[in-house]
């Protein structure tokens, strides 16, 4: 779920590059020499289904793919009134005895586009694409369907990126703009409206049955789905479990403080000071800085608040990689006062097109689900982090149109079918006490039909971390659901933390090399 203190900073995370190198690698050798053979790719499967497909290319993938929209009423209760277009991409199998059972990818966000995404998700997805579709459907408000985009504020100066008086200055503007849309009622993109759109599709390809995967917000979304539709869910794997009634800017605080105190532990040998160094921290707020931006070199003067702080600090939480470099960006912080790395790392979470979230869905999403239910919030604030994201969604949401939500969206009903749950030990945003309360209510009456794999030293979104790729494919390929579960994950849960980053040290001129 993002949401981070900046709320599009936070997204669900992507594999490493090395490791998209080399799947993107295999599948474009695989998928390039399918679409060479004699009548496979575009044709074979727009004969298969009951929508038009059209040949088409997406950034990042080289090869020719196959897209459709369908067109949706925004308001279901007037299906004569104005209308939207739902935009999807379908990945064909690459085997001619393909299965019928299709893989739809949730995205995250909320506000992601799962269209803009795919070049990143594939190389995960490379084993189940050989016999299966795989399907990206841009939820409506994100990417080609009905976008509610907001002004890129990436290119901003740090401290305006951050600051919340500004940020608000920001959303107003951006609703205001949005409202003037031919579609610009905001009342309905509420995720129970969008797994709708999802099914319509679904009967449009004529695909009797998804599998559904579905990380961060995306998990919401499949709950959602498989309440609404459970006959048309064959298997569902969630990863990084945000459910309906966890009242995301009320669970932030919490959790990204239990994710902090867990770093300064796990480095308590390395930096042996670093939660004095914390403290220190925040007790000298605020403060003037001058940091300089991490890609153009040129200085910035602003002043560090204790709110700019906790924002700084929670997006590369979301990453161990990028936390690995915390310990050292907070101990120079503390000691020296150098914050460039503090808002190095910050600026480097979440970036490239696929990660940029659809701030006006994300605000209709949050503002529906979860603004009106943060005074019922039972989760008690962190001890540094407060209600300072509480406070800021609340004021986002105050004049954001709600749609509305029923009552049944907050409950998550016993699984239909074989559902895979994953968390992420170290997650700051869904960690593993939301997926473990969503399993228990999902295994209600049938236990042998979920299971909860907890990677204890990953972040947020466990898919992209070593053989859990194979742990998926493995349960969605089995052939029957006594099979599917459970899996042997215990190559998962022995992944370490990454080791912490220490500086390079310059040698004293003259010293023993």
């Amino acid at each position: 779920m993002t949401g981070a203190g900046a709320p599009a900073r936070a997204a669900y995370c992507a594999p490493s590059q090395r490791q998209e190198e080399i799947g993107m690698r295999d599948w474009r050798g695989r998928l390039l020499a399918l679409l060479m053979t004699a009548g496979l790719g575009g044709t074979a499967m727009a004969a298969a289904t009951t929508a038009p497909l059209k040949p088409c290319r997406v950034d990042g993938i080289p090869n020719e793919l196959q897209c459709g929209s369908l067109q949706r009423p925004l308001d279901p209760a007037r299906p004569d009134g104005v209308k939207i277009d739902i935009h999807y991409l379908v990945v064909p199998a690459m085997a001619r005895n393909k299965l019928p059972d299709a893989v739809l990818m949730l995205a995250g966000g909320p506000g992601q586009s799962a269209i803009n995404v795919a070049s990143r998700v594939l190389p995960r997805l490379s084993r189940l694409n050989n016999r299966r579709d795989l399907v990206f459907i841009d939820q409506r408000g994100t990417g080609r369907s009905a976008p509610l985009d907001c002004p890129d504020d990436s290119k901003l100066p740090i401290a305006e990126q951050l600051e919340p008086a500004a940020q608000m200055r920001r959303i107003d503007a951006c609703r205001a703009k949005l409202e003037k849309l031919p579609y610009g009622d905001l009342r309905f993109f509420t995720t129970t409206i969008a797994m709708q759109d999802m099914d319509a599709v679904r009967q449009a390809l004529g695909v009797p049955q998804w599998d559904l995967i579905g990380g961060s917000y995306g998990t919401r979304a499949a709950l959602e789905y498989l309440r609404q539709f459970p006959a048309q869910v064959r298997r569902t794997v969630i990863d990084g479990v945000a459910p309906p009634d966890m009242v995301l800017p009320a669970s932030f605080s919490p959790d990204t403080q239990a994710a902090l105190d867990k770093l300064i532990e796990a480095n308590a040998k390395a930096f042996p000071g670093l939660r004095a160094d914390w403290q220190k921290l925040l007790a000298s707020l605020p403060r003037q800085v001058t940091v300089a931006r991490p890609l153009t070199g040129a200085a910035e003067h602003f002043t560090v608040d204790r709110g700019l702080l906790l924002r700084a600090v929670r997006p590369p939480l979301y990453q161990p990689a990028l936390a690995a470099a915390l310990p050292a960006a907070i101990h120079a912080a503390a000691t020296e006062g150098r914050f460039e790395g503090l808002f190095g790392l910050t600026t480097a979470f979440g970036g490239g097109k696929g990660m940029k979230l659809a701030m006006g869905m994300h605000f209709s999403v949050i503002c529906a689900e979860d603004a009106p239910r943060i005074g019922q919030a039972t989760d008690a604030p962190g001890t540094d982090f407060g209600r300072v994201d509480a406070e800021m969604y609340a004021r986002a949401c105050r004049d954001w149109p709600r749609g509305e939500v029923p009552p049944e969206f907050y409950k998550v009903p016993p699984a239909p079918s074989p559902v895979l749950v994953m968390s992420g030990g170290a997650d700051p945003a869904t960690p593993p006490r939301h997926g473990e309360r969503v399993a228990k209510a999902l295994a209600a009456g049938h236990p042998e039909r979920v299971q909860h794999l907890v990677v204890p030293e990953s972040g947020h979104g466990v898919m992209a971390v070593g053989c859990v790729r194979d742990i998926v494919f493995r349960f969605i390929d089995a052939k029957s659901a006594a099979d599917a579960l459970p899996q042997d994950s215990a190559c998962a849960t022995r992944i370490p933390r990454p080791v912490a980053f220490q500086p390079v040290q310059s040698t004293p001129e003259g010293a023993a090399q």
